[in-house]
């Protein structure tokens, strides 16, 4: 259903710098992701996570440096052509219950950055709904008006239609803040087995240790606009890189191979 087919490096930024007016976001940033990594980006609020995730999607205010993805080198003009390549998930939001659109519906918005305009969707496009919703469990409420969905749904609704329009890269910005803790742990896995089953290259930001998913192989920390460190889970989620990135004492508990939860 979803192909990725770039190798080798997919991602490589050199020495970014990105600024909103007076506030510099991200201090010249180098990093390089592999198809097929499973990339953690955690750090405190404020620490650029969201900003490095709208670079790789095309959409940051670039200063210096630069930015190639999926192996075009991104400029002002050519952000809405990688869009169509990229898969984005944030943060759960507040939904009208009253919004006049079906489940099926909004997955279906996913299929038009590559419908083309004034094209309305055809079998195979209704296919590639039905399938996606099969993945993340929705096909059961595909008709159900969307605000009347709880927030875990919601947020697979959201995956959902990402999926649908055949990304290459899979970024998630804090899916998973302001849901129960019940509807956390499905959303982790859920995205777990998509990266497993779709082979998309996956970067997941989050501020909460609590949701950082354990299938991450590979752990940035951000802080003050910088990558601060970079290695693997077992090398960086320790008390003492945590609580320097932190500025206070982060004690850990360690479930199962990489997962972590605060106490």
């Amino acid at each position: 259903m979803i192909e990725n087919k770039t190798s080798s490096t997919i991602i490589e930024i050199e020495n970014a710098v990105v600024s909103y007016r007076e506030d510099v976001a991200l201090r010249g940033i180098s990093l390089r992701v592999k198809s097929g990594e499973f990339v953690g980006i955690v750090g405190p609020n404020g620490a650029g996570k969201t900003t490095l995730l709208t670079l790789v999607n095309g959409l940051g205010k670039l200063v210096q440096g630069q930015v190639h993805v999926l192996g075009c080198r991104l400029t002002s003009g050519n952000g809405h052509i990688l869009r169509k390549k990229v898969g984005y998930v944030a943060q759960m939001m507040s939904i009208d219950p009253r919004m006049p659109m079906s489940v099926h519906d909004v997955v279906m918005i996913g299929r038009y950055g590559r419908l083309g305009l004034f094209k309305g969707p055809g079998k195979h496009d209704h296919k590639i709904v039905d399938e996606v919703l099969e993945l993340v469990g929705m096909t059961h409420l595909a008709h159900r008006p969307i605000g009347h969905l709880s927030g875990g749904e919601q947020q697979r609704v959201a995956i959902a239609r990402c999926l649908a329009q055949e990304p290459q890269l899979f970024l998630l910005d804090e899916p998973t803040a302001s849901l129960d803790w019940k509807a956390k742990m499905d959303i982790l896995e859920l995205v777990k087995l998509i990266h497993k089953s779709q082979k998309l290259t996956t970067l997941f930001v989050t501020h909460d240790l609590s949701a950082l998913p354990a299938a991450c192989s590979r752990l940035i920390l951000m802080k003050d606009g910088l990558i601060w460190n970079d290695g693997s889970a077992a090398e960086l989620l320790t008390d003492d890189y945590l609580s320097k990135l932190y500025d206070m004492p982060v004690p850990v508990v360690r479930r199962h191979r990489q997962e972590v939860v605060p106490v």
